[in-house]
C-alpha cells in the first residue's frame, strides 16, 4: 500500500482456502514481516485456516518498507491508514482486529488514537503504554540494559537495510555482549559512532520528565481510547519488561460493562510463553494456549461466535500455587509487614526481620554503594537471563539489605502490587534504590517474584516510597518472604555517581562510594505493603 505522503509499505497476505467474506487480523511488524512474533503465536496461516484473512505487514522504515523508523511518531496515522486499507482487501467483511506482542503491541494501542473507524478490536501482549515512565525510565532512572540492547539492534538492521555491512557486523556483535565498559556506561562509543541508523541516543539524552514522551505514549491518549469501547485481550508475563505497562494499560482500559475484553498475565519472560521460566518448572498449566486464547476473542469480537460471558476478566497465574486464578477486577488488598534488625542486615541475612510488628528499638542499617563494584541485576524482569533465578549470592553481598518473615505457618497468597515504604538518609546528594521481593523456599533457594527501582537526586532523606512490579503468587507453608534493599542493579541501570549529576550523561570516574542509612523502629516505620489475597483455608482455586 501506498501512504497519502507516498511512503510504500509491504505487506504478505494470507487468505483461508474457502469461500469468505472475513474479518482481517493485522499485524504491523517492527522486526520483518516473515518473522510475523512466531517466536510466541503460530504462523500467519495458522490464523488464517481459521477464518481470517490475515495481513502482515512492515511498518515505515523496517523490512523492506520505505521510509525512516522513529518509534511511535508515525504509529498513529500510519495505523489508522493501514487499517482502513486492510478493511478493503478483496474478501473482507470490512472488521478489522490487530494482533501481536512487543512493538507490536504498542502500535496497535497508538493506532487506536487514529481515524481507523474499521478497528474493532485488538490483542495487545506486552507492549509500552507510557514510553517515559515504563519504557524508557523507572521512576527517573535510565532502563539501560534495554534502551541501548534495543537501540543496537533497531541500528543493526538500518545498517543492513543500507548496505552497510561493516556497521551491521559491529552492531550485531555488539547486541550479543553490550559494551558498557566505555567512559559513560549509558552512552556506549558504537551508538554514537552510529547515531544517525537509530533513536536510541536521541531516547537516552531525552530526559526522564521531557514532554517528548507524552507524544508518543498510548497512554497520553487514554480518553480518547477508551471511548473507542473495543474489545481488547491484554496478556503480560511476570518476568518481562512491560509488565507494569501492561498492567496499567488494563487498569485505565478496562470497563464494567465490557464481557469481551480480558487480561491474562502468565509467568513468562518477553519470550517464549513456556513452562519452564528461569531456575523453575511451573508446570503445564503455564504453557497457555494463546493462539487459542486470540482465536476466541477474535472470534466473539469479529464474528459474533464463542460468546462466553462466565468467564471472568482478569486471569493471573499464581507462581507459588502453579495454577491459574480468575478475579472480575484486579484484585486489591493490604497487609503490612515492618522491617527491623540489629543493624546488621547487610552482613547476615539472619539478621534483618520482616513481621507483622515494628521493631521494639529504633535502629539504622547501612548499603556503602561502591561504584566500583555496584549490586547486579539478578533474574526477575530486567535479568540476563531474565525470571526466578536463584539470587541468594547477591543477597549475600554486604552492600544488600535483607529482610525475611519466619517460615510461615500458613500459606499467604499475593495479588497485585507490592509498595515499599523506606525511611533513609544518605551522605551523598543522590542515590538510587532497588528493592526486590522474593519467595525463599524451604531449600535455601530465593526466587523473586516482584521488584522496583527508583533514582532519587537531591534528597538527603525522609520516606521513600516505590510501588514494586505486580505479582501473582502463593507463599506455601514452611516458605518464608524477603525483602532485598539494593542501591544499583547495574546493568539494567547505570550507576547513579552520588554527586547529583545524572548517572545518563557522567563519567563513571566522576563516581563516588555512597551511603544509605535504612531506619526503622516504633517512630520510623519502614515497611512492606503485601497484596494478601485472602481465602478460606482448603478452598479450591479458581479456573
Amino acid at each position: 500500500m501506498h501512504l497519502r505522503d507516498g511512503t510504500r509499505l509491504d505487506a504478505d497476505i494470507y487468505r483461508p482456502a474457502g469461500p469468505g467474506p472475513y474479518p482481517v487480523l493485522l499485524q504491523r511488524q517492527a522486526y520483518g514481516r516473515r518473522i510475523a512474533c512466531t517466536i510466541c503465536y503460530a504462523h500467519p496461516a495458522w490464523y488464517a485456516s481459521h477464518g481470517y484473512i490475515v495481513v502482515m505487514q512492515d511498518i515505515r522504515g523496517r523490512g523492506t518498507s520505505e521510509g525512516t523508523f522513529r518509534p511511535g511518531e508515525n504509529d498513529v496515522e500510519d495505523g489508522a491508514e493501514t487499517i482502513e486499507w486492510a478493511a478493503k482487501l478483496e474478501g473482507a467483511t470490512g472488521a478489522v482486529g490487530m494482533y501481536g506482542f512487543s512493538y507490536q503491541a504498542y502500535n496497535q494501542l497508538v493506532a487506536v488514537a487514529g481515524n481507523s473507524p474499521s478497528l474493532k478490536a485488538i490483542a495487545p501482549a506486552m507492549g509500552p503504554w507510557d514510553v517515559g515512565a515504563n519504557w524508557a525510565f523507572d521512576n527517573g532512572a535510565l532502563r539501560m540494559r534495554q534502551m541501548v540492547g534495543w537501540g543496537m539492534q533497531i541500528a543493526a538492521e538500518a545498517a543492513r537495510r543500507a548496505g552497510d555491512d561493516e556497521a551491521y557486523g559491529a552492531l550485531m556483535d555488539a547486541c550479543a555482549n553490550l559494551p558498557f565498559n566505555g567512559p559513560i556506561a549509558a552512552k556506549p562509543a558504537l551508538l554514537e559512532k552510529y547515531r544517525t541508523y537509530t533513536h536510541a541516543m536521541d531516547w537516552i539524552e531525552t530526559a526522564a520528565a521531557s514532554p517528548f514522551w507524552a507524544g508518543i505514549s498510548p497512554s497520553a491518549h487514554v480518553a480518547k481510547i477508551r471511548a473507542r469501547k473495543l474489545p481488547m485481550l491484554f496478556i503480560g508475563g511476570w518476568f518481562d519488561t512491560f509488565l507494569s505497562a501492561t498492567v496499567q494499560a488494563w487498569k485505565a482500559l478496562s470497563r464494567e460493562d465490557d464481557k469481551i475484553s480480558r487480561l491474562i498475565v502468565g509467568p513468562w519472560t518477553h519470550f517464549p510463553w513456556v513452562g519452564k521460566v528461569g531456575a523453575v518448572d511451573f508446570g503445564q498449566a503455564a504453557a497457555r494456549d494463546t493462539d487459542m486464547e486470540h482465536i476466541r476473542f477474535f472470534d466473539q469480537a469479529l464474528k459474533g461466535t464463542h460468546t462466553d460471558t462466565r468467564r471472568k476478566p482478569v486471569s493471573l497465574f499464581d507462581m507459588g500455587a502453579k495454577a491459574w486464578r480468575d478475579f472480575p477486577v484486579w484484585p486489591a488488598g493490604n497487609q503490612t509487614l515492618y522491617l527491623s534488625s540489629t543493624g546488621r542486615a547487610s552482613i547476615r541475612v539472619d539478621d534483618g526481620v520482616l513481621s507483622d510488628q515494628p521493631g521494639a528499638f529504633e535502629e539504622s542499617d547501612y548499603i556503602v554503594h561502591d561504584p566500583w563494584r555496584p549490586a547486579p541485576v539478578t533474574g526477575g524482569c530486567d535479568g540476563a537471563p531474565a525470571g526466578p533465578v536463584d539470587r541468594r549470592v547477591t543477597d549475600e553481598r554486604g552492600d544488600v539489605l535483607t529482610f525475611t518473615t519466619a517460615p510461615l505457618k500458613d500459606s499467604l497468597t499475593l495479588a497485585g502490587e507490592p509498595m515499599v515504604e523506606i525511611f533513609a538518609t544518605c551522605d551523598r546528594p543522590s542515590f538510587d534504590l532497588s528493592c526486590v521481593l522474593s519467595t525463599v523456599t524451604e531449600d535455601g533457594k530465593v526466587l523473586q517474584i516482584a521488584s522496583g527501582y527508583a533514582h532519587h537526586r537531591h534528597a538527603a532523606g525522609g520516606c521513600f516510597r516505590l510501588e514494586l512490579t505486580a505479582t501473582c503468587s502463593t507463599i506455601l507453608v514452611g516458605e518464608r518472604l524477603r525483602l532485598s534493599i539494593a542501591a544499583s542493579d547495574y546493568p539494567a541501570h547505570p550507576v547513579n555517581p552520588g554527586t547529583g549529576e545524572d548517572p545518563v550523561s557522567t563519567p563513571k570516574t566522576k563516581a563516588v562510594v555512597t551511603t544509605i542509612a535504612v531506619l526503622h523502629g516504633p517512630s520510623l516505620c519502614s515497611l512492606l505493603r503485601l497484596p494478601v489475597v485472602q481465602q478460606p483455608s482448603g478452598a479450591p482455586l479458581e479456573h
